[in-house]
């Protein structure tokens, strides 16, 4: 049987992008005034520093289709391709998967 493609997933730029993230290329999905974000990127931005990772930031606002998926379930991490975090982010385990990123 074919592997289905993750039925969230779309051929939209952004997730053409996401799809081609390296290793190191972490996401950050969020909006403008989103307190569990700011505090969340607050928290990573030691180990983005120590791993030598890139952060991007994406205003699900800006995108109807990001906005639609991700509602107020914000915010989602992905290290590179991989979603790495929701909502609240375990940085032992966020760095665990700095780690694992080849």
């Amino acid at each position: 049987m074919m592997q289905r493609r993750n039925e969230t997933m779309s051929n939209s730029p952004e997730d053409l992008r996401l799809a081609a993230s390296g290793p190191r290329q972490v996401t950050l999905y969020t909006r403008p005034g989103c307190h569990l974000c700011d505090e969340a990127k607050s928290a990573i931005a030691p180990l983005l520093q120590e791993f030598s990772a890139e952060l991007r930031e994406v205003n699900i606002d800006a995108n109807p289709v990001l906005k639609e998926r991700y509602g107020w379930d914000i915010p989602v991490f992905f290290i590179g391709q991989r979603k790495a975090a929701k909502h609240r982010v375990d940085l032992e385990q966020f760095r665990r998967q700095l780690e694992g990123a080849s």
